[in-house]
């Protein structure tokens, strides 16, 4: 009962972050950097989009609420990256098809240009993507390296059709690492690629994520995987190895150890779960490799929790087969959960402090399971030079009392030389 109220109240924290958190994304100012250079283009608006670490500036003009100056910036940062794109789509979603887009394409030679491209559905499908006329005018195309600052900057005024609302622009971004000519290379196909939209309203800065449902879901599964598989099941399994010997703890140990299991095991099949939903409604990604791991890791911790009402008694002959079994089992378990969590984060590619937590977490672990060893190796070996009492066997009828007659004579019998 106490496992489950505590696996409920961990659940309950993330799910909680997920429902104070409003789908409308926050309005992060750009850099100062790139401030600086949209004030030389006399752009006043400016903010961090969410993915790619990409930077757009606009400004709407006084006269026309259709004229908007735009900037779109990315920080190279010794990347060799060949071309950014920008883009608005009139659909109802904000989406790659259907998108009308401005790709700008730096040369291998340093040479830089900017065209107007039509995103279809045979793009979508690996199909050459051209230069084509799209149905908003645009001028002043024009891509530029900032050398001072590390930036490419996208610069260009456009001119938006009456069915498009500046209060609900749904508006495209990208960026991509090869081209041939005017033709630019397919984009990477990480997450972030694939989430690179949002629909804003250009008179305040706040937009609004399709899609932040499940980008919110995928860090309550990150979290609930890291907490559960990445925490309570290897501490679980360090009471188990340490606390017998010589950390003693009775009965408690066993408690203890189980409590440890459960929690993990209940957390991380609630992680997994929302992960098989996210893979499920995801049409544009798969994650072949963290999925088999991942389901790899569910089947195989099931088996061992099951172990609690499904294990040989101590009298039979093949428990310590089966206890070989168990233990290279769980320990092969630790080291492919480690492998990916690791693999998780670096498809989800949050924030550094994420890897660094859990690269924090089996510091911690290293460090305890380090010294317990030593403390166990150390107290083994000091004990095993100590001298031993020789006990000899209590009293009985083939064991007579100490000082009666008949111990005497067994003495004596004893230290007679033999015939």
């Amino acid at each position: 009962m106490a496992s489950a109220a505590v696996t409920s109240f961990i659940v309950f924290i993330p799910f909680l972050f997920l429902m104070l958190n409003s789908s409308a994304a926050h309005y992060i100012p750009c850099s100062e950097s790139l401030v600086e250079i949209a004030q030389g283009k006399h752009i006043s608006h400016c903010k961090k989009l969410t993915t790619l670490g990409v930077e757009f500036g606009w400004e709407v003009s006084k006269h026309d609420e259709r004229q908007i100056d735009i900037l779109v910036s990315k920080r190279l940062n010794n990347a060799e990256m060949m071309w950014l794109a920008w883009g608005v789509n009139p659909q109802v979603r904000p989406q790659m098809v259907g998108t009308r887009a401005i790709i700008g394409i730096r040369q291998l030679n340093g040479s830089a240009g900017a065209k107007t491209y039509n995103i279809t559905a045979d793009t979508k499908l690996g199909c050459r993507l051209q230069p084509s006329e799209i149905d908003v005018q645009v001028k002043n195309m024009s891509l530029d390296y900032v050398a001072s600052f590390d930036y490419l900057t996208l610069h260009a005024t456009i001119v938006l059709p009456s069915i498009y609302n500046i209060s609900r622009l749904n508006h495209v971004w990208q960026v991509g690492y090869g081209a041939q000519g005017a033709e630019p290379a397919m984009h990477p196909t990480a997450l972030q690629n694939f989430d690179s939209t949002e629909t804003i309203d250009l008179k305040n800065g706040s937009a609004q994520h399709v899609g932040g449902f499940e980008r919110r879901l995928r860090k309550v599964h990150g979290v609930l995987n890291i907490i559960g598989w990445g925490t309570f099941l290897p501490a679980g399994v360090i009471i188990a190895r340490y606390f017998p010997y010589p950390l003693e703890l009775g009965a408690y140990r066993y408690h203890l150890h189980v409590a440890c299991q459960i929690i993990g095991y209940n957390l991380g099949v609630v992680g997994w779960s929302i992960g098989l939903w996210l893979g499920q409604a995801s049409k544009e990604y798969k994650f072949k490799v963290h999925r088999i791991f991942s389901i790899f890791i569910f089947t195989f911790t099931t088996l061992q929790v099951l172990a609690l009402r499904w294990k040989p008694h101590k009298t039979d002959d093949y428990r310590k087969y089966w206890n070989m079994y168990h233990h290279f089992l769980g320990y092969a378990l630790l080291a492919v959960i480690s492998l990916n969590i690791f693999h998780g984060i670096d498809i989800l590619k949050p924030d550094h402090s994420w890897k660094r937590a859990y690269v924090g977490i089996l510091g911690v672990f290293g460090v305890i399971v380090t010294a317990l060893e030593i403390f166990t190796w150390a107290k083994y070996l000091t004990e095993d030079k100590k001298p031993k009492p020789d006990v000899g066997p209590g009293p009985g009828p083939g064991n007579p009392k100490p000082g009666s007659g008949r111990a005497v004579a067994a003495a004596a019998a004893e230290t007679q030389p033999p015939t």
